[in-house]
């Protein structure tokens, strides 16, 4: 791998995470910024010059993520893997959605009006946001080769997939109003969802295993992130009406899967969430803005995840070099170095380095007092 001179290493570290049996240090996400380039900026010529350039030019993709290869060095389990993503939840302009693109994010137009005059849903090859982005596909993967992973997008599944179609409250009123009808639904995207991530697992597919962009997960075989951001609307019946059964379909057909838990308002659907088999790990987010993964109220959410056997994914941020570290030292010695993996945002190469040599001489093969 291009840029990742560890990477059979790195590989079988992943391998042995998801299985919770990863010696020494947890699986770390560290990122240096090499000396001279940070604060991290693209140089004008690089730096795209539209919105469309940013996201739909695979010349301008690449040639910009391989400036962000040359200028960083990947320490610990960080690697290499170029985002190519259409924004959050893309399976819903595959459906009918139309994009709007924003600087920092991505929006789908919800675009049903009446569930009972739309026909069913299900995998459209023709769809002209579908085959927009199979084609950047196609064109990134020629530009890379084989120098690193292009990394499966994050297409979304189950009722966030409706949310974007119908609208969020209109959806709420529809699940109240005809549950049967929001059911069938729900089971159509989930019928079409393994068919979409198999179109671009066709080039995600890296060395025998695949990438997931936003949390910078690798793992044999088919690895992908599932989540359910609505579930902050609903109640546990409602999210167990809804949701679990579609969860566990979709884990099936993989082979490691992270369950991304957004918001306090999420926590309360963890009993119904540790129910799925297929899912391997927890990553939790607080919310915008809100303090890192290792605050100790946060505990009770991992306490259930490890009583349950998942693996856990930790993002650290909250601070500086020293909090982090004091921070995560007492994730550590509760819950052990296996099966945890901790994210760190990039930062200056000898804080990157300080780090690793922490993490090696301290957290290594802590057994954990949970």
């Amino acid at each position: 791998m291009e840029y990742k001179k560890d990477w059979e290493a790195t590989k079988q570290r992943f391998e042995d995470y998801w299985k919770g049996e990863n010696t020494g240090r947890p699986i770390m996400r560290v990122t240096g910024v090499k000396e001279g380039n940070y604060p991290f900026h693209l140089p004008a010529d690089i730096k795209s010059k539209s919105l469309e350039e940013k996201y739909y030019d695979p010349d301008s993709i690449v040639r910009r993520y391989r400036y962000y290869c040359e200028t960083h060095e990947f320490l610990g389990e960080s690697f290499p893997n170029l985002n190519a993503d259409f924004g959050p939840g893309s399976l819903a302009a595959y459906l009918g959605s139309e994009i709007e693109l924003r600087d920092n994010t991505v929006w789908f137009q919800d675009c049903v009006d009446d569930w009972s005059a739309l026909p069913e849903l299900k995998f459209d090859p023709e769809n002209k946001w579908f085959k927009k982005h199979i084609s950047l596909f196609d064109q990134c993967k020629k530009l890379i080769k084989d120098d690193f992973p292009i990394a499966i997008p994050d297409l979304m599944e189950n009722v966030d997939v409706l949310a974007s179609l119908r609208g969020a409250m209109n959806l709420l009123y529809d699940m109240i109003e005809d549950e049967d009808e929001i059911v069938k639904r729900v089971q159509e995207v989930t019928n079409c969802y393994q068919q979409y991530y198999d179109a671009f697992y066709q080039y995600a597919q890296y060395d025998e295993g695949s990438a997931y962009t936003v949390f910078q997960i690798f793992g044999s075989g088919k690895t992908q992130k599932l989540q359910c951001d609505f579930s902050a609307l609903l109640s546990p019946d409602y999210f167990d009406t809804f949701v679990l059964d579609s969860l566990k379909q979709a884990t099936i057909p993989l082979d490691h899967v992270l369950y991304h838990l957004d918001g306090p308002d999420a926590i309360k659907h963890m009993d119904s969430i540790m129910q799925v088999d297929g899912i391997d790990a927890l990553q939790w987010t607080s919310g915008d803005h809100g303090p890192d993964g290792t605050l100790k109220d946060w505990d009770v959410i991992y306490d259930k995840a490890r009583a349950a056997g998942k693996q856990l994914w930790i993002k650290v941020y909250s601070g500086d070099i020293d909090d982090w570290i004091r921070n995560t030292e007492r994730i550590v010695k509760k819950y052990g170095s296996k099966g945890l993996f901790l994210y760190f945002d990039d930062m200056p190469i000898d804080q990157a380095h300080v780090l690793m040599d922490y993490a090696e001489k301290n957290w290594s093969d802590v057994q954990g007092t949970f």
